[in-house]
C-alpha cells in the first residue's frame, strides 16, 4: 500500500540541482558563519485540532513573527493544520463516530410513546370506556402512554458498543494520521524556501565576484596589463551571474507561492519565512541516525496508521460478536399505562364526569416478551461468515501496513546514510574548489591567468557548492524523516 507519507518524502526533495547552484563552506562552524541571524520566535501560535476533537475551523488571519512579518517553521505547521480543509473533513468523521457511539449507548434505554385517542359512535354501541350497550351518538376520548426496555439481547448492544468505541479511536488515530502528513509536507516546503534562498545567496556572491573582476579588469586594462577581450569576456560573466540571480528569485518566489498555498492562506502578500542557524541541526542529524530495527520498533508504538489498523481489527473482532448475538433469544419487558371518558350527545341523560371516569377507566399493564430465533433464512449465519471475512481482512490490512512501515524505515534510514556520507564528500570537494580558486584569483589579479581560467574555477567552485547545499538540505530532510517515524516533533531549532 503507498502512503501518503511516503509522497510527502518525495515532495519537494527531488531537488533538481541547476547547473550552477552554491553551497556553505562547513557543515557546522562554515555554515555557522556564513547563515544569517535567527530572528526572534513569536510566542504560541494558533491553537492545533486536538486529538479527540472534531470542530470545524474557521479560516485565521495570519501570525506573523513580532516586528518581522516572517513565519518560523512551528507557525507554518501550526496555521496549516487549522486551516487545512482535508483535516476538517477529517474531523467530520471523528465527530460521525462519536454519534454512532452514542447512538449505541442509547440503545440500552428503554423508549416511552405516549397516544392520544377519540372515536365517535351513531346509534346503538358499547362505550369504550365503560363496555356498557346504549343508544345515542356518543364520543370517546383516551389517552395512554407506554414504555419497552430490552432485558437481554444476545449480548449484541455491549458488542456494539464496544464495537463503535474501537471505531471512534481508529478516526481520531486517522485524523492524527493526516495530520502528521500535512506537518510533513509542510516541514518539505519550508526547508525547499530555505534551500532556494540559500542558492540566491550563493548567485549574489558570484556577481559581487564578477563585479570585483570587472573593476579589476577594468585597471588591468588601462595600464596596458591585458586585452579589451578579457574585459568583455568578464563583463559577460557578469550578466550570466545577474541572470543566474534573477532565476533564483524566480524560483524562491514559487518555492515561498507553493508553500503559502499549503497553508491556505487568504493572501501571499508580503509572505515569507524566518532563516534559522542550521549548523548544529545538521550536526546533532549526523549523530542521532540510529539503525532501522530500533525506529520500526518505536515507530509501531507511535504511529497513527498503525494504531488505525489495530482499531479497525479490535472493531471487526467485536462485530463478529454482534452478529453472532442472533443465535441468541431476547427479552423485552413492556408496559402500559391507560384511561379515557366518554361522553353522551343526548339531552336528559345522565353522565359521570369527566374527573371521576379517567379515575375508574385507568388500565395498567406489564408484559415481558421472549424472542427464540429458530429459523431465520440462514441470516444470521451468512452474516456471522461476512464478519469472519471481515476479521481476515483486518488482519491482512494490518500486516501490509507493518510490512509497507518497516519497508520505509528501511528505504528512509539507507537514503539517509547515503545522504550524511554525500555531504561529507561534498564539504570537502567545496574545501578543494575553494582554495583552487582562491589562487586562480590571485594569478589572474597579477595577470598571470586568463578570464577563462578564473572563469573556470569559480564555475568550479559553484558547482561544488551546490551540490554542497543540496546535499546538506537532503541529508537534514532524510533524518527529519527518521525522527518522524520515531515520533519526536520535527524542529529546526
Amino acid at each position: 500500500m503507498k502512503k501518503t507519507i511516503t509522497l510527502c518524502v518525495l515532495l519537494s526533495f527531488c531537488f533538481t540541482i541547476q547547473a550552477q547552484t552554491v553551497r556553505k563552506r562547513t557543515y557546522v562552524e562554515k555554515a555557522e558563519s556564513r547563515s544569517e541571524k535567527t530572528l526572534d520566535e513569536t510566542a504560541d501560535s494558533t491553537k492545533i485540532l486536538g486529538e479527540h476533537s472534531a470542530e470545524s475551523v474557521q479560516v485565521k488571519t495570519p501570525l506573523f513573527s513580532q516586528g518581522t512579518g516572517k513565519w518560523t517553521l512551528k507557525q507554518c505547521v501550526d496555521y496549516a493544520v487549522e486551516n487545512n480543509i482535508d483535516l476538517r473533513q477529517q474531523s467530520l468523521n471523528v465527530k460521525s463516530a462519536e454519534i454512532d457511539l452514542s447512538t449505541s449507548k442509547n440503545s440500552r434505554l428503554p423508549n416511552l410513546n405516549g397516544n392520544i385517542g377519540q372515536d365517535f359512535n351513531f346509534g346503538r354501541s358499547i362505550r369504550t370506556t365503560t363496555n356498557a350497550v346504549g343508544t345515542g351518538n356518543t364520543g370517546s376520548t383516551s389517552f395512554g402512554i407506554s414504555t419497552s426496555v430490552p432485558l437481554f439481547t444476545g449480548f449484541r448492544i455491549s458488542n456494539q458498543i464496544k464495537a463503535d468505541e474501537l471505531n471512534l479511536q481508529a478516526a481520531v488515530e486517522g485524523l492524527k494520521k493526516a495530520k502528521e502528513n500535512l506537518e510533513l509536507q509542510v516541514v518539505s516546503l519550508y526547508l525547499d524556501v530555505l534551500f532556494k534562498k540559500e542558492i540566491l545567496k550563493a548567485y549574489k556572491d558570484q556577481v559581487s565576484y564578477s563585479s570585483q573582476q570587472v573593476e579589476r579588469t577594468q585597471l588591468l586594462l588601462e595600464a596596458g596589463k591585458v586585452p579589451s577581450s578579457q574585459l568583455y569576456d568578464i563583463k559577460a560573466q557578469l550578466a550570466k551571474d545577474e541572470l543566474n540571480v534573477t532565476m533564483a528569485n524566480n524560483d524562491l518566489d514559487l518555492s515561498l507561492l507553493n508553500l503559502s498555498q499549503s497553508l491556505n492562506l487568504p493572501t501571499t502578500k508580503d509572505f515569507d519565512i524566518e532563516e534559522p542557524n542550521l549548523g548544529d541541526v545538521v550536526y546533532d542529524n549526523i549523530s542521532s541516525i540510529i539503525p532501522p530495527d530500533q525506529v520500526y520498533t518505536m515507530a509501531l508504538e507511535t504511529k497513527p496508521h498503525v494504531k488505525e489498523a489495530q482499531y479497525k481489527l479490535g472493531s471487526s473482532q467485536k462485530l463478529l460478536k454482534v452478529a453472532q448475538s442472533g443465535y441468541y433469544p431476547t427479552l423485552d419487558m413492556t408496559m402500559r399505562y391507560g384511561t379515557g371518558f366518554d361522553r353522551i350527545y343526548k339531552k336528559g341523560v345522565d353522565q359521570e364526569s369527566i374527573s371521576k371516569q379517567l379515575s375508574q377507566n385507568q388500565t395498567k399493564y406489564i408484559g415481558f416478551s421472549l424472542n427464540i430465533p429458530i429459523f431465520n433464512r440462514f441470516q444470521t449465519r451468512n452474516q456471522v461468515r461476512s464478519a469472519r471475512l471481515s476479521i481476515e481482512n483486518q488482519t491482512l490490512a494490518l500486516d501490509n501496513v507493518k510490512l509497507a512501515l518497516y519497508k520505509e524505515i528501511q528505504q528512509a534510514y539507507q537514503s539517509a546514510v547515503a545522504a550524511q556520507a554525500k555531504y561529507g564528500s561534498t564539504d570537502k570537494a567545496y574545501d578543494a574548489a575553494e582554495e583552487s580558486f582562491k589562487y586562480a584569483q590571485e594569478r589572474y589579479e597579477i595577470g598571470k591567468s586568463t578570464v577563462f581560467e578564473f572563469n573556470e574555477a569559480k564555475t568550479k567552485l559553484l558547482t561544488s557548492r551546490s551540490e554542497q547545499i543540496q546535499a546538506k538540505y537532503d541529508f537534514l530532510f532524510r533524518s527529519k524523516i527518521l525522527d518522524f517515524y520515531q515520533g519526536k516533533p520535527i524542529h529546526l531549532e
